[in-house]
């Protein structure tokens, strides 16, 4: 797991996808760019939002970032990233 910047206080009442995109920003915050992406890695992105990241920084942006892509797989099929969508 990533460093955590959140307490278990913080992240009180949190879903684990909003915990983990919280930690995200935190670690961002604390300029820990790193942790920051190995955080957002962890988390369910909606399908729309990694379509838009695709369009902006190619398909292999988010291979080498380790975004997951369970969402927009089961949105677009399983070879969105290789297609123009």
């Amino acid at each position: 797991m990533p460093k955590s910047y959140l307490s278990e206080a913080e992240k009180a009442g949190m879903s684990e996808n909003c915990a983990i995109l919280a930690e995200s920003v935190a670690a961002g915050k604390a300029g820990d760019e790193e942790a920051a992406w190995q955080w957002l890695a962890l988390a369910e992105l909606p399908a729309h939002s990694l379509l838009s990241a695709k369009k902006r920084n190619g398909a292999d942006w988010i291979r080498a970032k380790g975004l997951r892509t369970d969402t927009a797989e089961k949105a677009y099929g399983k070879d969105w990233l290789d297609r123009n969508i």
